[in-house]
């Protein structure tokens, strides 16, 4: 019986070498898709970097965004802003909306126990809400904008998340800026 055994472990070596080698590396790094819109990239225009800098915080506060991290050194604006999204939720959570979670194990040794555990208030009385993001960098005479959008489940799982950095707004946000207002500059 011994030498069946040992023939064994080296077949058991090669099948577990053979599964580790279908594991695969990526074939790009991860990028931001979609891809930023081309007028999230747009020329200052003559405006000194502080004044669109300034420009910005005001603008995005006007739009209800909070700051989050401002770098007037590296010409970086952060903020964000939260809301809660009625009536949305993920078709693939089973436990969505019941807040009751049931859990539990078997376990065999040198005794035998099963044992059972409920748990209530998962996600009682959370919401569902949706994060946007948004960074302007001034750098180099040009004003780079970056957007994204990131969706959360009533148990504040990550369930979206996508670059939102579209023309749409890109356009609303330049425009809105008295820098480049073209009846200012006349």
């Amino acid at each position: 019986m011994k030498p069946r055994q040992i023939k064994s472990r080296p077949m058991m070596l090669v099948l577990l070498l053979a599964l580790a080698g279908c594991q695969t590396t990526p074939d790009r790094l991860p990028r931001a898709e979609p891809a930023p819109a081309p007028s999230c990239y747009f020329p200052t225009q003559g405006v000194a970097g502080e004044e669109v800098l300034r420009q910005s915080v005001a603008l995005l506060e006007q739009w209800e965004f909070e700051l989050d991290n401002t770098d007037t050194a590296l010409g970086l604006i952060s903020a964000s802003k939260e809301r809660e999204l009625i009536g949305y939720y993920d078709p693939y959570d089973g436990d969505y909306g019941s807040g009751v979670r049931v859990f539990g194990g078997l376990g065999l040794g040198h005794r035998s126990s099963i044992g059972l555990g409920l748990g209530f208030g998962g996600g009682i009385g959370q919401r569902p809400v949706e994060s946007e993001r948004v960074s302007v960098l001034v750098q180099n005479d040009h004003v780079r904008v970056s957007r994204d959008i990131r969706r959360f489940d009533h148990l504040r799982d990550l369930r979206e998340s996508r670059s939102a950095s579209d023309d749409d707004f890109c356009r609303r946000f330049q425009s809105a800026l008295p820098a480049f207002d073209t009846g200012s500059r006349l």
